[in-house]
């Protein structure tokens, strides 16, 4: 410790005191203070305070190479606030351009490049399709809905169509107007929702083809957007009346509803938190983008409301629920926003922005099952240009090769934890998880089983699409190793013909040149 013989002030630095060596100037005493507390506890443990810890501070966002990428595709469109895009570990589906109906383009994941012009389409629908999404409990089922205001639901199988695709397994008819959302119950197996332009939600059950639930009186306007909770017991609204609703739809009543949670006009989207709160994104007044974090059991206030810029786009959010975080995807924006939601405040904290040239026309989310683990990949998108699909990758850099238990919980897994008959009397259950340790390693699929009373044997209508929801009697499709094998066993057949029709073309030589 010295003491300055100039201004007798006590420094507790190592150095020589400035204002005896170099001459009292205006600026030495000021910075001697800054330099005693930028050196003290307090400033310390306030610098701490700033920086936020968080495994997922640094998220490194990619896009992929041009030859990793699906090109010449005519995507939609439709003027729809669709994702336009749907993916699973096996297959990327994207809604299309289609002369003289609406149709989607399936395509298995490994197929990369250009596409051929004449591949195969889903296209059974009479109008264009305006939302699709995978079973998330069998990758070869997906579901469609279309201005032809019918849901269709698909198998697609394993190996490459050598034709379109254009005879549903079911087809289910309620809606009286277009039918624009779409999505699977996330623990029940064959429950589906869609919701249409007529303000009402139905609730499938895909095995047999008939409306469970019928929600048609508590919309007064459009539907913009539905979500599941993560077992299935609610569901969450955003609507054009300004009004975001949270429903029990077995008991078909509305449980807690909030009235202009963002101020603006423009379309709002919801989706629901693994702790059951409700994020939130729409406009304010000013035509400004905003996002919001609700606790249903308390809609008076936010827990956080932010602002972020201004555009025409609507955000669309992508949430995973074992890591917290949310991505959000403006239509028409170049970029990619993600946040964490926490327990401690602001509650919603920015991580980063991946930016790339082009807009996007819509976008596809992995589920966890289809992510690479070796490569500490938490997320996976499929950005829709014009005329490609640009897969889009997230990582945490990692410098150990070792699985990392800290980016990868057990994720929900393909298994479904409760049957259509179960849920419907009332029964909930949280999905049952898998671990990502080894690497997904999928389970050999199930068909999806219809049955309905009295009408499996009827033929199917003609015309281009039935007037129920019906299936072909032969609807129990052989699987391909059963083709494989009656394939060899008829080259066997054709083999031991083709050896005796020699044997007897060589007797008949013999005979024609003996008898001449």
């Amino acid at each position: 410790m010295e003491e300055c013989v100039n201004c007798r002030d006590p420094s507790s630095l190592s150095v020589r005191c400035l204002h005896s060596a170099a001459g009292y100037s205006s600026w030495t005493k000021p910075f001697l203070t800054f330099l005693r507390s930028a050196t003290s506890p307090s400033h310390f443990a306030m610098s701490r305070r700033v920086v936020r810890q968080s495994k997922f501070r640094h998220v490194f966002g990619q896009a992929m190479k041009a030859d990793q990428c699906y090109e010449d595709i005519r995507v939609s469109k439709v003027t729809w606030d669709s994702s336009f895009c749907a993916v699973n570990p096996k297959f990327v589906a994207i809604i299309v351009e289609s002369g003289g109906g609406g149709a989607f383009l399936v395509l298995q994941l490994a197929k990369t490049g250009r596409v051929d012009k004449n591949h195969p389409l889903v296209c059974g629908h009479t109008a264009p399709v305006l939302d699709i999404d995978w079973c998330p409990h069998n990758d070869n089922v997906i579901a469609s809905g279309s201005e032809d205001c019918t849901v269709m639901v698909w198998q697609i199988p394993d190996h490459v169509a050598l034709r379109s695709i254009t005879d549903p397994i079911v087809v289910l008819e309620g809606h009286s107007k277009r039918v624009g959302i779409i999505t699977w119950h996330p623990t029940a197996r064959n429950i589906l929702l869609s919701a249409g332009s007529d303000n009402m939600i139905i609730i499938w059950n895909v095995g047999t083809g008939e409306p469970l639930i019928t929600l048609d009186d508590l919309h007064t306007d459009l539907i913009y957007n539905v979500c599941w909770n993560r077992n299935g017991s609610l569901i969450c609204t955003t609507c054009k009346d300004k009004k975001v609703r949270v429903i029990d739809p077995r008991e078909q009543r509305i449980v807690a509803e909030k009235l202009a949670p963002h101020e603006g006009m423009r379309p709002m989207r919801a989706v629901f938190t693994r702790e059951g709160n409700i994020f939130t994104t729409g406009f304010t007044r000013m035509s400004q983008r905003e996002l919001g974090l609700w606790d249903p059991k308390n809609f008076d206030e936010p827990i956080a409301l932010q602002e972020m810029d201004t555009s025409n786009g609507v955000l669309l959010p992508f949430y995973d629920p074992d890591s917290n975080i949310v991505y959000l995807c403006g239509k028409g924006d170049s970029s990619i926003r993600y946040f964490e939601i926490t327990e401690e405040a602001p509650y919603v904290h920015y991580i980063s922005t991946f930016s790339s040239k082009e807009p996007q026309r819509g976008m596809g989310f992995m589920t966890k099952r289809g992510l690479d683990v070796s490569r500490c990949e938490i997320a996976r998108f499929f950005k829709l240009h014009e005329r490609k699909c640009e897969p889009i990758t997230m990582t945490v850099p990692r410098k150990s090769d070792l699985f990392q238990d800290d980016l990868y919980p057990d994720t929900q897994g393909p298994e479904p934890a409760l049957e259509a008959e179960e849920w419907m009397a009332g029964k909930n259950a949280d999905p049952i998880l898998i671990s990502l340790r080894d690497g997904y390693i999928p389970p050999k699929n199930r068909e999806l089983k219809f049955a309905k009373k009295n009408i499996l044997d009827n033929k199917p209508p003609l015309g281009p699409r039935r007037s129920y929801s019906t299936c072909e009697s032969n609807f129990s499709r052989v699987t391909v190793e059963e083709l494989m094998d009656e394939i060899k066993s008829l080259k066997v057949i054709v083999q031991s013909q083709e050896r005796r029709i020699t044997e007897l073309e060589n007797k008949l030589s013999k005979f024609t040149n003996g008898t001449a």
